[in-house]
């Protein structure tokens, strides 16, 4: 069979982010299994128009605006393909009215409030209606998530079939959960594209609360993007350059040990498709602490795998912690609890099914 995945980004794009890592992990296994496998995405600086990625060929052409008719042209150009899968960030390729065959649409999370955190109003508000509109516009495609809140405000919005499909993690769980005693510093790490809506400035102000309540606190800051050095300067006028590390981009294996000898993962973006990071911190034997926002309640359940903070304010995520160092038992279940369910969310155990279900859209034997 012959697959196409249309996406903004491929994983060589200098922006590439969790989207780009799960999307290639479906695409890798549908290539392992013996189909042709294409991915579409914009051109970008210093970029290669195709080049190959394992068994995945990438193609790239335009960017905002212009991406659509390029790839229209160079789809015109290709023999026919069985799937073809339109992801959607906020904005989608509508290929349902040009692709000419089976289509279903990919989608992490419905941005919603987080429009907000790029644009102004009134072209805020001009996203989000736009983006409820697309949903009725497609809601006789089936659409693909991971997240049970995802598929509820999609089904809000007029879509008729949402398949629940989770999120798999390349990162091996540890064979042995290893000795990691909780206690001062507290070391905390987030992991994360330096965007608006990642509100990464929430994490470096529960780092002030914690050491305003007395708590000694390590923070490692990882990642990179556009909001890096207003995030820099906050750490400066918060007095948090003792304790706070922005490492920038790390490789895999330096990020692991990262995540590894954290006690906490620490998430409070405004809205997530899951919060990959979670579980391969989870994998590592480290627990989150999360915001209680679509995505991260359901990779972090609350008081078992993880914390979960009673609203989204910085104080209540230092709240949380404080009160799990008085509980160093408690703790311990947790990144036991957290690990153990690490284990089932590896891409060994989640791509078979994925791939049957794309095989059988591909076939047209699935309602």
């Amino acid at each position: 069979m012959r697959f196409l995945m249309l996406n903004w980004r491929d994983p060589r794009n200098p922006r590439t982010g969790g989207a780009e890592r799960v999307t290639e992990g479906y695409l890798r296994a549908l290539a392992e299994r013996g189909h042709e496998v294409y991915w579409y995405a914009y051109a970008f600086e210093g970029a290669e128009p195709e080049e190959r990625l394992g068994g995945i060929r990438i193609v790239r052409g335009g960017g905002m605006g212009t991406a659509l008719v390029e790839a229209l042209a160079w789809y015109r150009s290709q023999r026919p393909f069985d799937l073809v899968i339109d992801q959607h960030h906020g904005i989608p390729w509508y290929a349902p009215w040009w692709c000419g065959t089976r289509c279903v649409a990919y989608i992490h999370e419905v941005l919603g409030p987080i429009w907000n955190s790029f644009y102004p109003w009134p072209f805020s508000l001009v996203g989000q209606l736009q983006e409820r509109w697309t949903h009725w516009l497609y809601r006789n495609v089936p659409f693909w998530t991971a997240s049970r809140f995802t598929r509820l405000l999609l089904k809000r919005n007029g879509v008729r079939r949402v398949q629940i499909i989770p999120y798999g993690v390349d990162t091996v769980a540890l064979p042995v959960l290893d000795a990691k005693p909780l206690g001062e510093p507290l070391r905390l790490v987030t992991v994360s594209r330096l965007a608006p809506n990642k509100r990464v400035d929430h994490a470096l102000r529960a780092v002030r609360c914690l050491l305003d309540r007395g708590v000694a606190v390590k923070l490692h800051v990882v990642g990179t993007g556009e909001v890096e050095e207003p995030l820099q300067r906050l750490s400066r006028e918060l007095r948090l350059d003792p304790v706070v590390t922005f490492t920038g981009p790390l490789a895999e294996a330096d990020k692991d040990a990262l995540l590894r000898g954290a006690h906490f993962l620490l998430h409070t973006s405004l809205r997530e498709g899951w919060g990959l990071n979670v579980i391969e911190a989870n994998a590592l034997g480290t627990p989150a602490t999360v915001y209680p926002v679509a995505g991260l309640t359901e990779s972090t359940i609350h008081g078992r795998t993880g914390l979960v903070a009673r609203a989204e304010r910085p104080d209540c995520v230092a709240e949380a912690l404080v009160g799990i160092l008085a509980q160093p038992a408690k703790y311990q279940q947790l990144r036991l609890r957290a690990w153990e369910r690490a284990k089932n969310l590896h891409w060994s155990k989640v791509l078979p099914r994925a791939c049957d279900w794309l095989e059988s859209q591909a076939a047209g034997k699935s309602p």
